[in-house]
Formats: C-alpha cells, structure tokens, sequence
C-alpha cells in the first residue's frame, strides 16, 4: 500500500468521523444521555434518601445487614444507568440506526459501576488496589472488544509438561481467578458468620453450628469452583478420588474425628461459647470460639489454650458453668478451743454476706446464703469453714475468696479472737536429775 492509499483511508475514515458527528442521530443520543442520566441520578437519589437503611451511614456496632444496605446506596446511579442505557442500545438496534454514543456511555458506565462496588465493598486496602489496576483494565479490554486476541495470543505461549499444556492464559487465570475466590470466600465467610451471630432467636450452640456448616459449605463451593477453572475434569477426579480416599482417610481420620466431634458436642449443647471448663489433665480455662478442628480456651492468666474437639468428648471434663453460672465455695480458717463458736459464727457469716459479689439476702434460698460450720477438731484450735454462693468462677477478676480470707481475719480481730498455731507443752517430769 502507497502513501496516496494511506490518505485515502484515512481522509474516508475521517469523512466517516464528521460524518457521524454532525449527525442528527448523535444529537439524538446526547439528549437521550442527558435525559437517562437525569433520570437516573433522580431515582437513585430518592431511594437512598427515602429508605433509612441506604441513607443512614451506620456505625461499627451495626447489623452485617444494615452496613451492606447502606453500601448498595452507593452503587445505586451507576446501576440504574447501566439498565437505561442498556434498553435505549436495545431500542436503538431495532430502530435499524448505529447508536454508538449510547454504546460508549453504556461502557463507561459499567466501569463506573465496577469501581462504586470496589469502593462500596472492598475494604481491604490491597485487595481494592488489585481490582482497580487489574480487574478494570481486563474489563475495559473486554468492553472494547481486545480481550479476545489478548487471551488468543497467551494461549499460544504454552509448554508441554508430559500429556499436559501449561500457557501463560491458563497460569494467569488461575492465578486471577484463584485470588479472586478465595478472597470472595473470606468475605462471605465472615459476613455469613455475623450475620449468623447477629440472629437474637438462634441460641449459642445453634450459631456455632450454623456458622460451622456455612463455614464447610463455602470452602467445598470455592474448592470446586477452582477445580472447574484450572480445568480439572471433576468426574475422573471422583473416580480416582474412590481409589485414594481410603489413603487419605487413614492420613486425615485425626481432623476428620476432630471435625465431628466439633460437630457432635454443638448439636448435643454440652459445651458452648463463655462456659467454663477443666479438663481431665487439670487445664481450665472460658471456650471463647470453636475451630474446625480445635476449640480456644482462654485462661486467667491471659493464655489461649487449643484443645482438640475429640478431646472434650474422649477425656474427662468438668463443666462449671454450663447449666448454672451460680457456685459453690468454700473458705476454711481456725479458731482457739476457748472461743465462744455460737456467737462467732453469726458474726461471720454477717461479715461474708456483705461482699458484694456473695449471694446473700431474704430473696436468696435459704440454702445458698452465706453459713459457718465446724468442720473439725484440730490439734491446736477448732477447723472452721465458710461455705458461700456467686455468680460465676471465683478467680481472675471475679477472685472472692481470697477477699473473703482478709475479711474473716480483720472480724475475728475485732472481735478479740486470734487465728491458733501450732503450740507444744514441755513437762519436767524429774526436776533433780535434770539438774
């Protein structure tokens, strides 16, 4: 092709150019733009100001529910848009007339809509900025019409592993596709969960049981899903997959009996979150949250213990708070033989009442007020006790019995009476010959 050829197209495609811009059509379509932009900006802005949900920005403490409804607020106008413009492209081609400036506003509008949903909804900082200079670029090229030669030219820059063909298509779309679901699964795991947790007529064991099998179906989604796109044919999978099951069972049968017993003591309610627990090998400690494999024990002294699930169900386990968080305890002291034990104990009992943590008070059962009881007799004094009720465990921040301890000695004080120690009388039977 000569140099006159070159002019030639280009003053034909330049003609062509003008040609559309003076058209009356265009003029057309710019008012038609003008029109459905209008109108979407109206519509958009009277249901997010007519709807609290859109409207109100929510705080922290909000319903998972009530934060992605104000979210949708945001992307409202670009999705409107998106649909007007769609039916006048649509009613365009049937009027038999080119409607390429509806085509180019439709295009920018689905990239301003693509980028409302990153800002609306994406909050971690890299993940937004992988969407805005990854996902926006491939859906632009996909708009204009590019992305087609783009992903035939990777397709042909491939190798061969054995009876494999590995491309730079195939490596990058898993890749993308690979971050893309595992961070959508991480979202809608933990916005399931919330919204789980929020719901006031489910009771504690039941939301972790429902979180649980939300948590296991969404992972099996996103495996499967991912499967699909590195190309894995799933039914000869399921056919080998008989043949190696057998052997990662036996490798796995550890988690697996972990995962159900997980499983098992949600449904059968006898263990759930905040109940406090000693097991068989003296470690104690609050369930503060169920894994699938394990279960977190947070202990007084600020330590996360992680014990199997199999291990609650297998191992000796003492429950204290799991119907009643009301218990039992007991302080024990000491008092001289000579001293008046009626009268003492009434007045230590009046004295252990008065803490505040001690359940005491005519609304009280008679059998949990505070009371003071022989328990034996000793070689140097007579062995007291106190045995008094409180709402849960008596340590860490809830620590009564040492409190109680200082109380007791400080009224015994008060009162002339002295805690005993061990005393030894020494006789000489035979003054003389010791001398």
């Amino acid at each position: 092709m000569d140099f006159s050829s070159i002019l030639t197209v280009i003053n034909d495609n330049l003609d062509k150019g003008l040609a559309l811009i003076t058209s009356t059509q265009t003029y057309v379509q710019l008012a038609m733009l003008v029109v459905i932009y209008g109108i979407a900006f109206g519509v958009a802005y009277k249901i997010r100001h007519s709807i609290g949900l859109t409207h109100n920005e929510p705080d922290d403490v909000a319903h998972p529910l009530r934060k992605f409804a104000y979210r949708i607020g945001g992307v409202l106008f670009p999705l409107i848009a998106i649909l007007l413009l769609q039916v006048s492209r649509k009613a365009g081609e049937n009027l038999e007339y080119t409607p390429w400036v509806i085509q180019v506003a439709l295009s920018v509008a689905i990239l301003l809509f693509f980028s409302s949903i990153i800002r609306a909804f994406v909050t971690h900082h890299y993940a937004a900025t992988l969407f805005r200079w990854v996902g926006l670029p491939i859906l632009f090229l996909h708009l204009v019409g590019l992305l087609p030669s783009i992903v035939s030219a990777l397709e042909e820059m491939s190798m061969s592993v054995g009876n494999v063909d590995i491309s730079v298509y195939g490596v990058v779309r898993v890749l993308l596709f690979g971050g893309f679901l595992f961070w959508l699964g991480r979202v809608s795991n933990s916005f399931g969960k919330a919204v789980i947790k929020r719901q006031e007529s489910l009771d504690i064991p039941t939301k972790e049981v429902f979180s649980k099998l939300f948590e296991v179906t969404l992972f099996c989604i996103i495996v499967l899903l991912l499967l699909n796109v590195m190309g894995i044919n799933l039914t000869t999978l399921a056919v080998f997959g008989g043949a190696v099951g057998v052997g990662i069972g036996l490798g796995l049968q550890s988690i697996a009996s972990n995962f159900i017993s997980g499983i098992i003591i949600l449904l059968d309610r006898s263990l759930t979150v905040g109940d406090f627990v000693e097991l068989g090998d003296g470690q104690k400690g609050f369930v503060r949250e169920f894994k699938m494999r394990y279960a977190v024990l947070e202990t007084y002294d600020g330590k996360d213990i992680l014990v199997p699930n199999e291990k609650f169900i297998s191992d000796f386990l003492v429950n204290w708070t799991h119907k009643d968080p009301k218990q039992r305890y007991r302080v024990d002291f000491s008092v001289p033989y000579a001293t008046d034990v009626r009268s003492m104990v009434e007045f230590i009992k009046v004295a252990v009442a008065e803490h505040p943590q001690v359940l005491s008070g005519e609304s009280v059962p008679f059998e949990e007020r505070p009371d003071c009881e022989i328990d034996s007799f000793g070689d140097s004094g007579i062995n007291m006790f106190v045995e008094f009720w409180m709402i849960g465990v008596d340590d860490g921040k809830n620590r009564v019995g040492g409190d109680l301890m200082l109380t007791i000695l400080e009224t015994l004080r008060e009162h002339g009476i002295e805690i005993p120690f061990p005393q030894r009388e020494v006789r000489i039977l035979d003054p003389e010959q010791q001398a």
